[in-house]
């Protein structure tokens, strides 16, 4: 993670800020621009951003960046007490990763009408069955994140990519 995005301690705006950001890098490197932050006590544990092309890895969505940097920076898999800010919201593969590190909150920004798993499409999260129940918090800064891959995709069709 690039120092840059370390910052001591933040409002929730202020870490969606910073994932804001890390969405931006993912965009300037031709990936889907969705940033990640792991918190905990205030400050950025773990940061990721889209990569699945560049990583050729189907799983190297920001969220699981983001929870990879912060389960080694602290040392556990599971990362109680801790809250992911995401500018999109997660996917199945994403919300499970969230579920089995047991994050206590997560905060996205954009909803995803086609593959969110978060309320748009189905909500894992409110799965009565499952063990974990993580507390969501959906639309913070949502218009700017929506922008983000908004804009990215309208460029990418304007350039028949």
């Amino acid at each position: 993670m690039n120092d840059k995005y370390l910052i001591k301690e933040g409002s929730d705006a202020g870490f969606m800020t910073v994932a804001i950001a890390l969405a931006g890098e993912a965009s300037e490197a031709g990936e889907v621009p969705v940033g990640a932050v792991v918190v905990k006590g205030g400050k950025v544990v773990g940061a990721g951003f889209n990569a699945p092309i560049s990583r050729h890895d189907p799983s190297a969505h920001a969220e699981i960046q983001a929870l990879r940097a912060a389960a080694t920076a602290l040392g556990n898999y599971r990362l109680a007490g801790c809250t992911l800010f995401v500018t999109l919201e997660p996917c199945t593969m994403c919300a499970g990763a969230i579920m089995h590190a047991r994050i206590e909150r997560l905060v996205f920004g954009a909803a995803d009408p086609k593959t969110g798993a978060c309320g748009s499409v189905v909500n894992l999260f409110t799965e009565a069955r499952l063990n974990h129940h993580t507390v969501v918090e959906a639309g913070l800064m949502a218009q700017q994140c929506g922008e983000l891959l908004t804009n990215f995709f309208r460029q990418r069709r304007a350039t028949g990519q």
